[in-house]
């Protein structure tokens, strides 16, 4: 933070912000700055919502931003994946959510997001974006590659959700536990399990 406490005081720049930081970080960060850290850009989302509990009301008590991207977990809750669907062929491929026992644990939090979505005629991603961007203090970046998607994602902004809706997307992303590392690929495991025994 000491070169960049430099140049804002310089005035060469009028904010700071960081990318990744947890609360802890944030607070040290500042510290260090000497002055606030505006932003913090995080991977924030329904399948990613730590933010939600730990860096969110920092935000809002303090006046500070938090970025969501991936906000609609890499179009996991875009409603068009499902243990239905063919694995995408992109970087999703090789995605530990995109496998089927991740989309298996995921299928409680796309309940709750389709059934929201069918209460107020919008999309499984304007659900998901209404959701962050109710937020005090956050603003999503969402990718979009059509037209017809970036205007969808920008109509996220009139979906005003209940209270009642809130809490169910909420419960439900607390509980979604995605599968991470080593334990997304069966294969792995399986040869981990083999040396164990040969160990023996």
């Amino acid at each position: 933070m000491a070169p960049l406490r430099t140049i804002l005081e310089q005035g060469l720049v009028r904010h700071v912000g960081v990318s990744n930081y947890s609360l802890g970080r944030w607070r040290a960060a500042e510290r260090g700055l000497g002055h606030a850290v505006l932003t913090n850009q995080v991977r924030f989302s329904l399948a990613t919502p730590l933010p939600h509990w730990e860096l969110v009301p920092y935000a809002r008590e303090q006046g500070r931003v938090v970025i969501a991207y991936s906000p609609l977990g890499q179009g996991l809750l875009s409603g068009s994946h499902s243990l239905n669907t063919a694995a995408r062929a992109d970087v999703r491929g090789r995605n530990p959510l995109f496998r089927p026992r991740s989309l298996r644990l995921a299928e409680p939090l796309l309940a709750a997001i389709h059934e929201a979505g069918a209460a107020h005629a919008a999309t499984p991603a304007q659900v998901a974006l209404a959701w962050l961007i109710g937020h005090p203090n956050v603003v999503a970046i969402p990718g979009a590659s059509t037209v017809a998607q970036l205007q969808r994602n920008a109509e996220a902004a009139e979906l005003e959700l209940t209270v009642e809706d809130t809490h169910r997307l909420e419960d439900a992303a607390e509980a979604y536990r995605p599968i991470h590392g080593i334990a997304a690929v069966p294969s792995l495991l399986k040869m981990r399990a083999g040396r164990s025994g040969r160990g023996r």
